[in-house]
């Protein structure tokens, strides 16, 4: 099976949130670095990973990123709180 990626992205003043899914995270993450693959991610420098999930089904990854985007902001701060209390930009 193909491993995909939940991730959330943001900006440097951690006020506007991404949340998507991709096969290849490493890539996607330098695709939005240099503005490419999302008007949403460009429009609002959405560049900083502070989250991601891997999975090996693509099914349960597309259902746990639509389950994220439902949730109020509050709920996803406390949320990427937990594996990345400081919202630091992680490396992946």
């Amino acid at each position: 099976m193909q491993q995909s990626f939940v991730n959330i992205k943001t900006n440097k003043y951690r006020i506007t949130f991404y949340i998507g899914v991709t096969s290849s995270l490493s890539k996607r993450i330098l695709e939005h670095a240099l503005g490419e693959g999302s008007k949403f991610t460009k429009k609002y420098s959405l560049v900083d990973l502070v989250y991601f999930e891997e999975f090996t089904d693509i099914n349960r990854a597309i259902s746990r990123e639509k389950h994220l985007k439902n949730c109020h902001l509050d709920w996803k701060l406390n949320f990427i709180k937990q594996k990345n209390p400081t919202i630091q930009t992680l490396d992946y």
